[in-house]
């Protein structure tokens, strides 16, 4: 790009452009949204004007914009401005943080938020009778830390209707007693109908500001843009509404949700919400994506296996999971909206789940053609080895939740014991994928777990929680490099989200999204990666977080 002066040069500091070169440089110039030059601090000051912001930074690392490939900000904000019990150390923490919110806010009809950990629980299920000591007088819904069950008091059992001789959802679980009596913990379909059916639902104002709050701190971490894994007609006309008041600084994608209570019926509403996000995204909200959820989690028995759970004493369980959708349903929803020029985003975590999306993609392609859709299965917890080169030759991303392939508490304790040693040694298989020639794209799943990119690339790179980096590596084979994680949350991200013409990358023409880091994690003697922290970020050449 020529004329014109730059607006902002950053000298001093090493610039990673990413892509697939992943060359460095020394300097980089900004005029608007667009990067204008990259190269030699020599070359960029040719850029640079009398009204040029100069930014001299040795010894930092200038990297792209980073790209959450699935998150959740309205449930982050909506649980940063509740009852937020993500990294809190037992359940005692987690009934304090819940008394403090009920006695600062006695004008809440409802106590609710989420962020707790199964592990500090007996088999992982919270009961009743606790919320109840300390919030007696109102109903209490609190979402687990993944998001695939909830733990309730009475009161909200009691609203809700749930009852001893209440049935189990097909497609959750009402945690029991010997008794048969509910004990305050929800499974799946189980808690998402009370969420849907009972606890008020946000107003407008609480979802926009739920959004800006998780905007505000994902900015706070280098991130320039995400695709929202969950977005409803509430959300999406939330994210509609900051677009047009220029207050959505991030670009976003929005995957709709598919509800799997309905059938193909759903598509032309689909449609009309993108067709409405075209006209109002304000080129910062696009709502072309359609999110699936195949099956669940393994720690609860939900995640879709193609061989049972083993029942902890050397044997099967006879439970191989839940399929939300069978695989003949899940083809005919791929391959409608893949018709329809729709991206698909499913959740996959067992092997069955795996093996069915690819198998519906597959379907897809032979009914419809191959196109660029560019469609991803996120989380891949465990994908059965045969199934490892099918991402390649169907042009499936693996969206990756790095985070995830460590050893901690819910790992050890309620997912190794359920899947014996040949199939644990299947999980996160991120190098298998590379080697099978996938293309990796990373998402946090935020609020699931840490939202911060650096941590994320540091387990992707040593397979170690950096909270305690003397623990065991969690299957090291499967290792990335600090160029193949960094590529995969830049310029693999950008891909998923349709974007890899315009970030990603460090290259003039190229939009102005980049994070400067506080050390350059490819020196010599450079600490571990998430002891780094972010300095800077631009978005579309605006800075949206820099120093106090």
């Amino acid at each position: 790009m020529s004329g014109g002066t730059a607006d902002l040069v950053l000298t001093g500091a090493a610039v990673w452009c990413g892509g697939p070169e992943s060359r460095r440089a020394g300097a980089l110039a900004v005029r608007g949204n667009r990067i204008v030059a990259v190269g030699t601090e020599d070359e960029v000051r040719q850029h640079a004007g009398s009204r040029t912001e100069h930014l001299h930074l040795p010894g930092r690392l200038v990297v792209p914009g980073f790209q959450d490939a699935h998150v959740h900000p309205p449930q982050a904000g909506r649980n940063r401005l509740s009852v937020d019990l993500d990294g809190l150390p037992d359940r005692a923490a987690y009934l304090e943080a819940v008394a403090r919110y009920a006695a600062q806010h006695p004008e809440r009809s409802w106590i609710f938020g989420g962020g707790w950990s199964m592990e500090h629980f007996p088999g992982g299920a919270p009961v009743k009778e606790d919320l109840d000591r300390v919030v007696p007088d109102r109903p209490v819904f609190l979402f687990n830390r993944d998001v695939h069950g909830a733990w309730v008091n009475s009161r909200a059992l009691e609203l809700a209707g749930i009852t001893r001789h209440t049935p189990d959802p097909p497609d959750g679980r009402i945690e029991r007693d010997a008794h048969g009596e509910p004990t305050g913990t929800l499974h799946e379909g189980a808690a998402y109908t009370l969420n849907d059916t009972v606890v008020p639902a946000p107003d407008p104002a609480e979802l926009e500001a739920a959004i800006l709050s998780a905007q505000e701190h994902l900015h706070r971490l280098g991130i320039t843009g995400w695709q929202d894994a969950w977005v409803t007609p509430e959300t999406q006309r939330a994210y509609e509404s900051l677009a047009a008041g220029g207050r959505l600084t991030a670009r976003v994608v929005g995957a709709l949700w598919w509800d799997r209570h309905r059938d193909l019926g759903q598509v032309p509403d689909l449609l009309a919400r993108r067709q409405r996000g075209r006209a109002t995204g304000h080129g910062r909200f696009f709502p072309t994506t359609v999110k699936i959820m195949a099956d669940g989690v393994l720690e609860n028995g939900t995640g879709a296996l193609l061989e049972p759970y083993c029942d902890g004493c050397g044997g099967e369980s006879g439970n191989s999971g839940l399929s939300y959708l069978d695989r003949d349903e899940l083809a005919a929803a791929v391959t409608a909206l893949d018709a329809e020029g729709f991206q698909v985003h499913v959740h996959t975590i067992g092997d069955r789940a795996v093996r069915d999306a690819l198998d519906a993609v597959a379907a897809a392609r032979a009914a419809n053609g191959p196109a660029d859709r560019r469609h991803h299965l996120a989380h891949v917890q465990l994908i059965h080895p045969d199934d490892l080169p099918r991402f390649a030759e169907l042009g499936v991303v693996a969206n990756c939740q790095a985070y995830w392939a460590q050893h901690e508490p819910q790992m050890d304790d309620l997912t190794l014991p359920v899947l014996g040693d040949e199939r644990s040694g299947w999980q996160y298989p991120f190098a298998d994928l590379l080697r099978a020639g996938a293309r990796l794209a990373m998402g946090s799943d935020w609020p699931v777990t840490t939202p911060d990119p650096l941590q994320q690339i540091e387990v992707a790179v040593t397979r170690v929680d950096p909270a305690d980096r003397s623990a065991p590596p969690f299957l090291p084979e499967q290792r990335l490099s600090l160029t193949e994680a960094l590529t995969a949350f830049t310029s693999g991200s950008a891909y998923v989200n349709h974007d890899d013409g315009e970030s990603g990358r460090l290259a003039p023409g190229m939009r102005a999204d980049l994070a400067v880091l506080d050390t350059d994690l490819f020196a010599d003697g450079a600490p571990p990666v998430a002891d780094a922290r972010v300095e800077f970020t631009v978005a579309a050449g605006r800075v949206v977080h820099q120093p106090r």
